[in-house]
């Protein structure tokens, strides 16, 4: 890959981030991340799994302890309840409650479903090309980091 491709997959990468930025506005003390915890969270159980931190820091790809004070915070504003293991006492599993479900009824569902006519026009396989190539993108980029001294 020439510098000239590089540099425009970085131009892309901005530019994707700044389409991000034109999600909704969340309510005050909400973040981003709460909605894509909550995302997680459902997708996981939806395939039977008993959340933990650890299942959301992988599936993530996120550190333990940033995952671990984020599910704080979102317990302490109501969005999430944690659970200790009835066989374990070391195991805690995390829950979305009601405020949880809603938020992400709102902000995951409602607002795709009314983007999704919009997006017609993008081919399903150039998105899946999209998301493959930025995922190993993002691969090279925290295996191989370069230090530029």
């Amino acid at each position: 890959m020439d510098i000239q491709t590089i540099k425009a997959m970085f131009d892309a990468c901005y530019q994707a981030k700044r389409i991000r930025d034109l999600l909704p506005t969340l309510p005050k003390g909400v973040t981003p991340s709460y909605i894509h915890y909550l995302d997680t969270i459902e997708s996981l159980e939806q395939r039977g799994t008993q959340v933990k931190v650890s299942d959301i820091s992988d599936t993530l790809n996120l550190p333990r302890p940033g995952v671990t004070r984020t599910v704080k915070e979102m317990e302490s504003k109501g969005y999430l309840y944690k659970r200790t293991s009835t066989k374990d006492g070391r195991i805690t599993y995390i829950s979305i409650t009601e405020a949880g479900k809603q938020l992400s009824e709102k902000y995951n569902k409602q607002y795709f479903s009314l983007l999704a006519p919009f997006l017609e026009a993008i081919p399903e396989e150039d998105v899946h090309c999209t998301i493959q190539t930025i995922e190993r993108f993002y691969r090279v980029m925290t295996e191989r980091r370069i230090s530029v001294e």
